[in-house]
């Protein structure tokens, strides 16, 4: 079940952003694409997966990451929906619809 809500999450946080799912999960440390990839890690805290629940389905992906990078992006997810109002919407919308 919780692989099934993390699929839906990539899949929204693809669209908003302007990703295909395999650019969401390149090796690049771009900006934009970091930050989608943080939103997703926030996601899935959010709804109370664990981080190495997180960890297996990026895997599962063909993406590899640690425990801290996940930590990390997660707090740096929470900074930026804090301080952004629309990037807040987008994440409110991408709750609401999954």
């Amino acid at each position: 079940m919780k692989k099934e809500i993390f699929n839906k999450y990539v899949e929204a946080v693809a669209n908003k952003f302007g990703f295909t799912e395999e650019e969401l999960f390149e090796n690049t440390k771009k900006r934009e694409t970091v930050d989608a990839r943080q939103i997703i890690y926030w996601l899935c805290d959010d709804r109370n997966m664990s981080v190495g629940y997180i960890q297996n389905y990026l895997a599962s992906k063909g993406f590899g990451v640690s425990h801290s990078t996940i930590i990390h992006g997660k707090r740096r997810a929470n900074e930026l929906i804090e301080q952004d109002i629309d990037l807040s919407k987008i994440v409110q919308d991408i709750k609401r619809s999954v």
